[in-house]
């Protein structure tokens, strides 16, 4: 299987020039090229994307990549369960990817779904949909104690990033072979979160590094 030799930084580079395109409305002639070509044999991921399963926010269109670029993994609320841990594994040791960005944006359902469960103090009927409100639940509970809870769209807002801190921190941690690495292998975890308006990514504080 073909390794991608990209260091995390410059995969980081990779995304931000693509993501400038997307906001200026702007394709590369390799990414269209892609689809049309269907080369099987360029399944060589510079990235992991785990993002929101939200049809507004298409990792591969947002960051302006053509096929066998991205290796994206997407789940409502972009939450982090063994599954996108494994996934993670997979394409980190598979393919050598060495940057996993983990997604969110503005205007999350699953988020919005979590917050009326803390505030009215029950969830969804469904114990699918609870299992995914059960996992965004402990990041932005705190939140709602604050006086962020008299602006609902400041709650909204810090509510999406607390919940993306909290998955980046999942996943860091969660695995022995993404920690070892974290430490020994040039492999690095970031936040980042989509802004469904402008079509900007903006990376948290630290993803430089």
């Amino acid at each position: 299987m073909p390794q991608n030799n990209l260091a995390a930084r410059e995969a980081m580079a990779r995304l931000v020039d693509g993501n400038r395109r997307y906001v200026q409305n702007v394709r590369s002639l390799d990414s269209m090229l892609s689809h049309s070509r269907r080369d099987v044999e360029s399944h060589r991921p510079f990235a992991i994307v785990l993002g929101c399963s939200d049809s507004r926010a298409p990792a591969e269109v947002v960051f302006d990549q053509g096929l066998g670029d991205l290796f994206v993994i997407r789940v409502a609320g972009n939450i982090v369960a063994p599954s996108q841990v494994g996934s993670v594994e997979f394409a980190a040791e598979r393919f050598g990817t060495r940057l996993v960005v983990v997604m969110g944006h503005t205007n999350c359902g699953a988020i919005d779904a979590a917050l009326e469960a803390v505030e009215r103090k029950e969830g969804p009927a469904s114990r699918n949909l609870m299992s995914i409100v059960d996992r965004v639940r402990p990041s932005i509970e705190s939140l709602v104690l604050t006086d962020l809870a008299r602006d609902p769209a400041r709650l909204r807002r810090e509510a999406v990033r607390a919940n993306v801190r909290a998955s980046v921190n999942h996943l860091r941690h969660s695995s022995e072979i993404i920690e070892q690495l974290a430490l020994h292998g040039g492999l690095v975890v970031v936040g980042a979160e989509l802004d469904l308006v402008t079509g900007e990514v903006e990376f948290f504080a630290g993803a430089s590094a």
